[in-house]
């Protein structure tokens, strides 16, 4: 039975707090969505806009089968990166030279898919230009944007949202009245969250009218009043804020005031608290998408502020719903909501701090690269690349701020290079590539060679992926003139092992083995495992091309124990893969497939579109073997698929592999009957299925491991009834995320399966791991369509 393509589900954020009113902002905006493919919504800082939006979104999107996408560009400060965040937060996967503009226009092509840009006031011409190309190029895409600015370009509806209702006569409306304004509404919500017998009665209902009215039903500034009520009266709070905001009732209350509103509110919420939380706020502000205790430590210490002053100081602001908490799997994270932190930025600069602390920013997060870079060939291989993952923001920030530091390229140069694991197996080798060569193009030399000299092999590993060998020679030939007179061994053994996969990718085969062997021979001599673990596979391959058999089992098994021994897991899926095709051009098709699939498993802890299309294009070669048409084309059909997702094909890496696609296709042809291609398959295909829907990684592993037997070798994939994609998880991972889509902390999970919270921990690790993503609430978002999706097939 064929299986169904995946149903891309998007990655909208469950909401923590409940949506309050705004059922005719909801129905004008889904009407202004069916008539208009860009809609707009501005207003104010603070009015709204974002959740409204979500709201929105989550409402409509089983209107769009491509999915709903939220694309958050507060974290983004340079209009270059724009196209960037779009494609991460679509799961482009970017490996391609071509500009990210391109790649997600492509990506989206045939879909109808909703796509959410917030926050495109700071970045306004970047979105415009984005979204224009965008419409232009696709016809069933639809934009629903979150601006202070409109983007001013054709076809846009701008939806302008106000502020929440709120009375107009507060001393004279009864209770009821008053309890049905949205303003009045949210401000009880929040209360009761905070103080659970907080209620809307006749003793204090004009306090309340009035307190809605004077905060012009903002809903940041009601949601900010809120938490004063754990220690003020509705009177002292109603008191403080009119005596705060009294300059402000003269003028006028259009769009203008009411952002002056806003600042007094935050005014007002500042001056309340003491002189060292104003500094950590300060300080905290430098952090963009999140941070952890130990990074607020780490960079906002000193000069005023103690390291063990810092923790009960941002509990304080956390009390105070300043900066936002969120206890995820890897610990608890911190964020500012974007207009507390830009008021936080500005006070950073008063204070003369920003350069400072933008450099100590930077400083953590080379560390932090540096850290998961000594992970990566050991257990913690996976948890290094998911902190990777959660930090991107503050990486991407770090790397900004070492592009624009005056004081030399060594920092920039270091981290661009530290981060070679997250740019490929993370699925970011375009932006590691642009980020690369900005740091290479800095003028004046590095302090520290060896930044250099790092930063040039990556480089080149990163040219020879994209299928650039021109700038990878050229890349390998800088980085031997500088590492031979350092004396870098290791630098040189890279250089040495680079130019083999260089040879290899030419066909160049004795060549490339004596480059392999060369570099490998340094790596032993200086016991470095990455290196020889990269190398070894590649060796393996190139004699497996060569008909040295025995050789090729020998080293395959020599690296699988390596990596074994290490507890490294993705070089070791590509030797299984080397293996397993080794052993299929011995013959042995049983045991073939089983190495095949032993690093299928494997890469179910990665988003390596890569490594997962060469063991897909090896299983469709062992079925061809077999006779067995019917799964030979399924898995042409979704290798094509993966390597839709990278923009290339499997051409890109060298004949010998081409080789056997192309007899694999003609073998497909003759059984079916038509004529074979008369040119190889060197265009990337779309996806199989409906046309445009290209599957996950994590979808494409599962519909191979977990996909039910043929029904037949005569059945013909396109009479197959559609059946619903199996899931990636355990029974167990299943029941873990169902906990976690209920809104449970691992400590909770936990406690409810009677299991410990190392368990837990290990069991959500894989869970973000097999499906791609980062957050607990792109699980639970994941659990309701599923839930949506097996009710409709019921």
């Amino acid at each position: 039975m064929a299986r169904a393509v995946p149903r891309p589900e998007g990655n909208l954020p469950v909401p923590v707090t409940r949506f309050v009113g705004r059922r005719e902002e909801i129905t004008g905006v889904r009407r202004a969505l069916q008539g208009s493919r860009l809609v707009t919504l501005t207003g104010v800082g603070g009015v709204g806009k974002t959740r409204l939006a979500l709201e929105v979104a989550r409402l409509v999107h089983r209107a769009f089968p491509g999915g709903a996408w939220m694309v958050d560009l507060s974290a983004v400060v340079d209009a270059a990166q724009v196209p960037q965040a779009v494609a991460s937060a679509l799961g482009v996967i970017d490996r391609s030279t071509r500009p990210p503009a391109d790649t997600i226009a492509d990506h989206l092509r045939d879909s109808e898919a909703l796509v959410v840009l917030d926050n495109c006031e700071h970045l306004i011409d970047a979105c415009a230009q984005l979204v224009a190309g965008l419409l232009g190029r696709t016809e069933r895409v639809r934009v629903l944007a979150t601006s202070r600015r409109t983007l001013g370009i054709d076809g846009e509806r701008l939806f302008a949202v106000p502020p929440l209702a709120v009375p107009d006569e507060p001393g004279t409306a009864s209770t009821e009245a008053i309890g049905q304004y949205d303003a009045v509404l949210l401000l009880i919500d929040r209360a009761q969250a905070l103080q659970p017998g907080f209620a809307l009665k006749e003793t204090n209902r004009v306090a309340v009218a009035r307190l809605c009215a004077r905060l012009d039903g903002l809903p940041l500034a009601i949601e900010l009043a809120a938490t004063r009520l754990r220690t003020l009266s509705l009177d002292q709070l109603l008191d403080r804020i009119e005596g705060r905001f009294a300059l402000l009732t003269g003028g006028s209350r259009a769009a203008g005031a009411r952002q002056q509103t806003l600042r007094a509110m935050i005014d007002w919420s500042h001056s309340l608290c003491s002189e060292p939380e104003r500094l950590l706020w300060a300080r905290l502000s430098v952090f963009t998408g999140g941070f952890d205790l130990e990074a607020a430590e780490s960079v906002c210490a000193g000069d005023g502020l103690s390291r063990d002053a810092v923790l009960d100081l941002l509990d304080r602001l956390v009390a105070q719903s300043i900066v936002l908490s969120d206890a995820g799997d890897h610990g608890v994270r911190f964020r500012l909501l974007e207009t507390i932190r830009q008021y936080g930025h500005e006070r950073l600069v008063e204070l003369g701090e920003d350069e400072g602390l933008r450099r100590r920013h930077r400083d953590h997060y080379l560390g932090v690269a540096r850290w998961a870079a000594a992970q990566w060939c050991s257990p913690r291989q996976q948890a290094a690349l998911a902190r990777l993952r959660t930090e991107h923001g503050n990486l991407r920030a770090a790397l900004e701020s070492s592009i624009s530091d005056p004081q030399g390229p060594d920092a920039a140069l270091s981290l661009a290079a530290t981060l070679r694991q997250h740019w490929y197996a993370d699925a970011f080798l375009g932006e590691g590539r642009r980020w690369l060569d900005q740091a290479l193009a800095l003028p004046g030399p590095a302090a520290a060679p060896a930044a250099r000299i790092d930063a040039l092999w990556v480089a080149a590993w990163i040219c020879l992926l994209q299928g650039d060998m021109a700038q990878a020679y050229e890349r390998l030939a800088q980085c031997q003139s500088l590492a031979a007179p350092a004396g870098d061994d290791r630098a040189i053994g890279f250089v040495r092992s680079l130019t083999g996969t260089a040879l290899l990718f030419q066909g160049r085969l004795p060549e490339a083995i004596t480059a392999f062997e060369e570099g490998l021979a340094i790596f032993a001599r200086i016991s470095e495992t990455e290196g020889a673990l990269w190398g070894m596979f590649q060796l393996a391959i190139t004699l497996a091309h060569s008909g040295a058999g025995a050789r090729t089992q020998a080293v395959c098994r020599e690296a699988l124990a390596m990596s074994e021994n290490a507890g490294e897991r993705l070089c070791r899926s590509y030797t299984l893969w080397v293996l397993g095709f080794d052993t299929w051009l011995q013959g042995d098709l049983d045991r073939a497939e089983r190495h095949a699939r032993e690093g299928l498993v494997l890469q179910r802890d990665f988003n390596d579109p890569v490594g997962l299309a060469l063991i897909i294009e090896l299983l469709a070669w062992i079925s061809a073997s077999r006779d067995d048409l019917v799964t030979t084309q399924r898995l042409l059909a979704t290798a094509d698929s993966v390597w839709g997702l990278i923009g290339t094909t499997l051409s890109a890496f060298g004949a010998p592999l081409q080789m056997h696609r192309v007899a694999c296709e003609r073998w497909v042809a003759a059984q079916l009957g038509t004529e074979p291609r008369t040119e190889p398959h060197t265009e990337p295909a779309r996806a199989p299925g409906r046309p445009g829907r290209h599957p996950t990684v994590a979808s494409a592993i599962s519909s191979i491991l977990d996909a039910a037997p043929p029904t037949g070798a005569g059945a013909n994939p396109a009479d197959a009834v559609p059946a619903p994609v199996p899931s990636p998880l355990t029974s167990r991972e299943e029941e873990v995320a169902g906990l976690l889509a209920r809104g449970l902390s691992n400590r909770a999970v936990a406690a409810e399966l009677v299991i410990s919270q190392r368990t837990v921990d290990g069991h959500v690790e894989r869970i973000l791991a097999k499906l791609g993503f980062t957050s607990r609430a792109q699980v639970a978002a994941w659990v309701a369509t599923r839930a949506a999706d097996r009710s409709r097939t019921r």
